[in-house]
């Protein structure tokens, strides 16, 4: 029966579910790293590198590096965040990308709702090691910057990876700098554990993915 499908196809199906796969696969690593980190946290267990890789970078800042890194967070910044979502909603509305740019809208508004709702549910004060340069009164857990970074430049990076698809690596390899990035400044700014950083990359990275599920679906079904 296989023989009467055409190899292109057969092919194409092979891949698909091969890359199913590994989503799933990856889906279930991030839940297990999340869950981890909650039970963690909801006990009250301090995690002993946190302190110890915080001091670390601590001790190689500089004023250079406190520069870079207060002008690398801005990109995970509300203000800069509306003015960027903003934007590329305006103009999947100009082209006509009616769907994604609902489901932009989606990825953005579940990613908030997310942080929020994480951040009051888990209660967790922010680390107190030295004199932060920037001030912050939400909770730790999970890092909102890490979480949004993840769900917003993730989203667009397969937007436009979608679009210039010859491009496709440089767009994936500028979106995870970009993002690891916005994690390493929250570190070196003290505002944030690294674990805050890791639970933050894990939501959003699942909300992100499931976002882009419902977008392919939609194509395909179009």
């Amino acid at each position: 029966m296989l023989k009467l499908i055409p190899t292109k196809f057969t092919r194409w199906i092979k891949s698909s579910f091969s890359l199913s796969f590994v989503v799933l696969l990856g889906c279930l690593g991030l839940i297990a790293l999340f869950g981890w980190l909650s039970q963690e946290v909801l006990e009250k267990e301090a995690f002993g590198f946190d302190t110890t890789i915080l001091l670390w970078l601590h001790q190689h800042s500089n004023s250079t590096i406190d520069s870079l890194m207060l002008n690398i967070t801005k990109l995970g910044n509300p203000g800069f965040v509306v003015v960027l979502v903003t934007i590329s909603f305006s103009l999947l509305l100009w082209q006509k990308q009616f769907w994604a740019a609902q489901i932009l809208f989606l990825d953005c508004l579940g990613g908030l709702i997310l942080n929020q709702g994480l951040k009051l549910f888990f209660a967790k004060p922010r680390p107190q090691l030295w004199t932060p340069l920037i001030v912050e009164h939400s909770y730790s857990f999970p890092s909102g910057h890490a979480l949004g970074s993840a769900v917003l430049y993730g989203f667009l990076a397969v937007l436009l990876a979608d679009r210039y698809p010859r491009y496709r690596v440089v767009i994936y390899s500028i979106a995870l700098i970009i993002v690891g990035s916005i994690g390493l400044s929250r570190l070196f700014l003290g505002v944030h554990y690294p674990t805050d950083i890791m639970a933050g990359y894990s939501i959003g990275l699942l909300w992100s993915i499931s976002c882009v599920g419902i977008l392919k679906m939609q194509k395909i079904k179009n």
